[in-house]
């Protein structure tokens, strides 16, 4: 599956609206709606950037083409919301003032910034940061589709993880958006024939980050690695657009077999924290697997699923549960289950007081 993006006349018109950006938004922005709980500005950005990430089946290009037409001097509106959280930032700790400058302020896009992150993430004695921010940058400001993803992905993390404070924040810390990040260009400079460089970037993610992607594997856009500690995506994985996977995450092969051997993830599944999915199978779209399941069977579209071996045990009703990410949806299962074992205990125990 390759990664889907924009049409060239639409990635015109948003690359237009990226060329107009302004050196700040003033708070009488309409796009503004004011602060959050975290004293940082919330954004409608829904209404200025194609975000399916929060819950939109796919971006309308006709959105696109009419903000770029009608307000062009909003410029990138997430690149807009990172710099101007990070001035917030900055005045509220003057500590972290040459950090947040050197990180974000001084550079002239995201993927510039991104680059920059990145490259200071993973740097060694022997994979200098300025090589590896060559690397980066050379790949993301020539591939439309990372440029795409990336955003996306920053806008999955911002709505579906209660705990990221920010856009700048999950830009500077969440190692699950980083580590996904660098996948993409690592995914990159496989299919280039780089393959060697390919899995040096792996092998600095697995060391730095905790998580182990394989720089073939495919994956689509508007993706959470929710804390992403322990997650393991084979070579032949897919995971499709709107996923949210969970710390623990393990999706492998079943053995030496060789050629297609991992898991399909079809898009807006949600994957629960440690949950191992095995060999060449199908998550149905809009599935959820339990935290803890062993999934070594296909698991139907919209179908919630648990256990070791895991089994279905009924059906969400959401259309994207990765959206939601309502991990409790099969509560009233587990309390049915509960009750019928108590039932079945109180049965058992008449029975026995009977013969005595």
């Amino acid at each position: 599956m390759a990664c889907s993006c924009l049409s060239e006349d639409n990635w015109f018109a948003l690359s237009q609206m990226r060329t107009t950006t302004t050196t700040t938004l003033q708070v009488e922005d309409p796009q503004i709606i004011g602060p959050n709980s975290a004293g940082m500005p919330e954004y409608r950005l829904e209404k200025v950037f194609p975000v399916y990430a929060v819950g939109v089946s796919e971006p309308d290009p006709n959105l696109i083409i009419s903000v770029a037409n009608t307000a062009s001097t909003l410029g990138d509106p997430i690149w807009d919301a990172v710099k101007l959280e990070a001035k917030l930032e900055a005045e509220k700790e003057p500590i972290l003032s040459s950090f947040l400058y050197a990180s974000i302020l001084t550079h002239d896009c995201l993927e510039r910034a991104l680059s920059f992150v990145l490259s200071n993430r993973l740097q060694n004695p022997t994979l200098l940061a300025t090589q590896l921010m060559d690397i980066f940058s050379d790949v993301i400001m020539h591939n439309r589709c990372i440029q795409c993803s990336i955003r996306l992905d920053l806008q999955a993390c911002k709505d579906r993880d209660p705990s990221c404070l920010s856009y700048c924040s999950a830009l500077l810390y969440l190692k699950g958006y980083h580590a996904l990040q660098t996948h993409r260009v690592a995914h990159t400079l496989w299919n280039q024939g780089r393959k060697v460089l390919a899995l040096a970037l792996q092998s600095r993610v697995s060391e730095v980050f905790g998580v182990d992607i394989h720089p073939a594997a495919q994956i689509g856009e508007g993706i959470l690695l929710d804390h992403a500690t322990g997650v393991v995506i084979g070579e032949t994985a897919v995971i499709g657009n709107r996923v949210s996977l969970m710390q623990g995450v393990t999706l492998g092969g079943t053995g030496k077999e060789i050629g297609d051997r991992h898991p399909k993830i079809g898009q807006g599944a949600l994957i629960g924290a440690s949950a191992t999915i095995l060999g060449n199978i199908k998550i149905g779209e809009g599935a959820m697997v339990g935290a803890g399941s062993l999934v070594m069977k296909d698991v139907p579209p919209h179908s919630m699923v648990t256990g070791i071996p895991a089994k279905v045990i009924g059906y969400v009703d959401d259309q994207d549960p990765s959206l939601t990410m309502k991990h409790d949806a099969s509560k009233a299962f587990f309390k049915q289950v509960a009750i019928s074992c108590k039932e079945a205990r109180s049965n058992v125990a008449s029975k026995d007081d009977g013969s005595t």
